[in-house]
């Protein structure tokens, strides 16, 4: 469920016309709704009750502080893998007790501003990390809190490139060698264990990947506390999906994840924690477009947006689905036709959509993709030196503009000429 419906007419983000938006702004911009987001977090949050547990939303899918300090205030920690995601939290608000540091390549730089401003535990990936951090904390006088990634070499059935739980991805330490890994930890000065940490990968539509790796994090915590380990939290990761293309039937519900998650790890006495990102801020998310051109082809016809791959990367790097609607609501029964949807970047890769039906549209109409607030902003480039897009906080009958588009003369005037020319 979103906040953004057609009301007499038009496409409302909660109480406010998109169309309103687009005329204070201009396009493209980015639109987030305030309401969805709330009502996201607490699907998880209330679901996990009553099990001691805490929401940590994965910064990566959209890391805009006002997104953060809204997550935040309603008792959100955040799931960070960089030290520059780490000082977005900490600027938001969030405690070091609340966040949680993930990544296969932290550095030893990173180590120490996190061990510095307060961290909840390190998601450790290899060995090499375990040692390297074990040295910086002694280096500190500190102690750093740790659970070891598990690979439990599942296979999520999701797109190879963001499926992270099989034996040939990069991420965490193969789960048979998990055991010798936390007798190393309890030989390590500077690392206290406090618990194991899982994640398979993004956009799964089906649970049985989950539980699959669940059972298995079952069986070893209790190995772990057989050995003498403090297993005292599981981190299970994020990556429930989202119904991306409203045609096709919906991935499970949050309520029905933690249903599953209580079931099969409710009885270990654990603290439980998730790293939900994409679910809670895809669909709190459009980014809206104008048409620049129809353009009729040989065989086929383009719309022309202002908007393009710099601005949303997913149809270009994953061919990913996104649904797109005219701001302005078809009539009942309005003809379809095929266009391609693409942008003005000089690449062919500049294609949003093939041949997608599409009501009719003309030059200067406003368009919107859903289910576009997470990995769509955040993963924006300058490409074509095309300028980043605004980004939009709806919140009832109020909006704000939460990143403003820089001018030219901004982008410009951040390179530097070197004194000979």
């Amino acid at each position: 469920m979103d906040h953004f419906l057609y009301r007499d007419g038009a496409l409302y983000a909660e109480d406010v016309a998109v169309a309103e938006i687009a005329a204070a702004v201009g396009t493209p911009f980015y639109v987030y709704s305030t309401a969805t987001l709330t009502r996201h977090f607490r699907l998880f949050d209330e679901g996990l009750a009553p099990l001691p547990h805490l929401v940590c939303y994965a910064m990566k899918a959209n890391s805009n502080q006002a997104i953060l300090k809204t997550l935040a205030a309603l008792g959100a920690g955040m799931d960070v893998v960089s030290g520059g995601e780490y000082q977005r939290a900490k600027a938001a608000g969030v405690p070091g007790e609340r966040i949680v540091f993930s990544g296969v390549g932290k550095t030893k730089d990173e180590m120490r501003m996190a061990l510095e401003g307060g961290i909840r535990q390190f998601n450790v990936e290899s060995e090499p990390e375990l040692r390297a951090l074990s040295e910086v904390a002694v280096s500190m006088g500190a102690v750093a809190p740790v659970t070891v990634r598990v690979n439990p070499d599942v296979d999520a059935k999701t797109h190879a490139k963001i499926a992270t739980g099989k034996k040939e991805n990069k991420f965490g330490i193969p789960i048979a060698r998990a055991r010798e890994v936390y007798a190393e930890i309890a030989a390590l000065p500077g690392v206290h264990a406090v618990g194991l940490d899982v994640h398979i990968g993004s956009q799964l539509t089906d649970l049985q990947p989950f539980e699959d790796a669940y059972i298995l994090v079952a069986e070893l915590t209790r190995q772990l506390r057989a050995d003498g380990h403090s297993i005292d939290r599981l981190d299970l990761g994020g990556g429930l999906g989202i119904p991306y293309e409203r045609s096709n039937s919906a991935p499970p519900l949050p309520t029905d994840y933690c249903e599953m998650v209580k079931r099969v790890l409710g009885d270990l006495d654990v603290e439980i924690e998730i790293e939900p990102g994409r679910l809670i801020v895809g669909n709190a998310g459009l980014l809206v477009s104008a048409v620049t051109y129809v353009k009729s082809g040989e065989g086929r016809d383009f719309l022309i947006l202002d908007s393009a791959m710099n601005d949303l990367i997913r149809p270009a790097m994953y061919d990913a689905w996104h649904d797109i609607v005219p701001v302005i609501e078809p009539a009942a029964g309005a003809a379809m036709h095929p266009f391609d949807v693409v942008g003005p970047v000089c690449e062919s890769g500049d294609t949003f959509a093939r041949q997608r039906p599409m009501p009719p549209v003309k030059a200067g109409d406003l368009v919107a993709f859903r289910s576009a607030g997470a990995y769509g902003a955040v993963m924006a480039s300058e490409y074509n030196t095309r300028p980043l897009i605004p980004e939009v906080l709806v919140h009832g009958d109020h909006f704000a503009v939460i990143r403003k588009r820089p001018t030219f003369d901004e982008m410009i005037e951040r390179d530097t000429i070197p004194e000979w020319l």
